[in-house]
């Protein structure tokens, strides 16, 4: 029995076939994982392993940032990438040069240690600009377009007089009324968030001419119309351009402001009412007495 079984040599050769571990590690070579780390994984280690020893030298890591270094700034510092000069448009003047005081470039200077971003962020934050754009234009020019805000207004505050334009933003502190004649005056809590309504109501009291000072807001929510001699018009909180409209067309018939009127009082759309002046009172009061006195 244990010769049929037996394997037959040929002449007495040995047996060609693997042996057992030997078909095992052929079997593991098919893997695709090991084939893999095989052709990439080894080849990575041995490299890592020899850049890590490379550059555990100090020496050796400085020189190679130097090299870096140098190689990086002999390509920022070529002529097609340097900035030679800031040109401002949009923004005359004091603006202008408060744009440039507000960045301090030092020129010629690379394009690629010019953070755009940031020098427009600057530029917006200047109360007086509304939007800007930074840019590089070719010939080495750092372009800065600049759309100033408009001043339509002086505004009195407790902070003192500022220039504002029509949406109520702070434009630039103004040393004086005289400064600005050709805008008009607010004042009051509250005026800078109604310029228009403000500038609207200015607008329809132009035949009134210089005697006209300016609006007071009052209380956060309505108006009154300053004249010379001291005389205002209290305007209601709602429908205050149809009040004044009312008040102009009654001087335009009746001269009601050219008298001796301290207030003229719009307040209740049903009943307006007229003020005298101290001096005018008391002078009417005195014709009254000396009337009566004269009637006995």
């Amino acid at each position: 029995m244990r010769a049929l079984i037996r394997r037959k040599t040929d002449g007495g050769r040995a047996d060609p076939a693997p042996s057992r571990w030997a078909w095992r590690l052929q079997r593991l070579m098919l893997t695709p994982g090991v084939r893999l780390g095989l052709r990439a994984g080894v080849p990575f280690c041995v490299t890592l392993l020899a850049g890590t020893l490379y550059l555990s030298d100090e020496a050796r890591r400085g020189h190679i940032e130097q090299v870096v270094a140098e190689a990086r700034a002999s390509i920022e510092t070529r002529p097609e990438f340097m900035v030679n000069l800031m040109a401002i448009d949009g923004a005359q003047g004091e603006l202008a040069t408060y744009i440039r005081d507000s960045l301090p470039l030092d020129f010629p200077i690379s394009s690629f240690d010019l953070d755009l971003g940031a020098m427009r962020k600057t530029v917006t934050e200047i109360s007086a600009v509304k939007s800007a754009s930074v840019r590089i234009k070719p010939g080495g020019v750092l372009q800065i377009d600049v759309t100033p805000r408009k001043a339509v207004a002086l505004w009195r505050s407790d902070a003192g007089l500022s220039l504002i334009d029509a949406e109520g933003y702070y434009i630039a502190a103004a040393t004086s009324r005289f400064a600005r004649p050709d805008l008009p005056l607010i004042a009051g809590e509250g005026a800078d968030g109604h310029v228009a309504e403000a500038i609207e109501l200015m607008q329809a009291a132009a035949p009134l001419g210089d005697r006209l000072r300016g609006l007071v807001r009052v209380g956060a929510r309505r108006w009154d119309v300053v004249l010379d001699r001291d005389q205002r018009i209290l305007l209601p909180q709602a429908g205050a351009l149809r009040a004044l409209e009312r008040v102009i067309a009654l001087e335009g018939a009746q001269d009601v402001l050219s008298r001796d009127v301290a207030r003229v009082d719009m307040r209740l759309n049903h009943r307006p009412t007229v003020k005298m002046t101290t001096e005018a009172a008391e002078e009417w009061q005195a014709q009254q007495a000396a009337f009566g006195t004269g009637n006995r």
